[in-house]
């Protein structure tokens, strides 16, 4: 597939109240509600990617670093981080947002990985990708490793066929002086 997208044309936002039955006894969001809101806003950016229907492979990291209380706004940003041959990473960004105090705080973050897939359900190749801020070049230069990772720890990769992920191992080599 020779098309090439670039990663903001997967960017979906998300908007929600937090409502009573989505709260946990301490009256935040359940961890839970806030990983299914993750997952559709990060299918969303897949589909949009690739035009396709997607389903969900892994969910690689999601990190809780504060609370989202009942009655806050919840704000979730998706755009896929790097394209593979069937497969893509989308990183999900979410956000605490008071409109009345006009404070926003980034509160959680996750990686998801989306497989495109025809109407028999079978992997299908995908558009690649093209990074444009500092921020998606970031990601997706960190996407090619958590993909070796990945498949070094399923065991589809052996550690030295690794190309990346070496790099972080190895000891710098010193420049060589030509003798003359």
């Amino acid at each position: 597939m020779a098309k090439i997208k670039k990663a903001s044309e997967s960017l979906t936002i998300m908007t929600n109240i937090v409502l009573p039955n989505e709260t946990n006894s301490l009256r935040n969001l359940f961890g839970g509600e806030l990983l299914a809101k993750m997952d559709r806003c990060a299918s969303i950016s897949a589909a949009r990617h690739c035009e396709r229907r997607v389903v969900t492979a892994s969910v690689n990291h999601v990190s809780f670093n504060h609370p989202i209380p009942e009655g806050g706004v919840v704000v979730l940003e998706s755009k896929v981080s790097r394209a593979f041959s069937t497969s893509m990473e989308v990183y999900v960004d979410v956000w605490s947002d008071d409109p009345i105090n006009q404070k926003k705080i980034h509160t959680n973050s996750g990686i998801y990985t989306f497989v495109a897939v025809d109407e028999f359900n079978r992997p299908i190749p995908i558009p690649d990708m093209v990074p444009e801020t500092e921020e998606e070049k970031e990601r997706y230069a960190a996407a090619f490793r958590r993909k070796e990772l990945s498949l070094i720890l399923s065991g589809r990769m052996k550690p030295l066929e690794s190309v990346e992920l070496k790099k972080l191992f190895q000891e710098p080599q010193e420049p060589t002086k030509d003798k003359k």
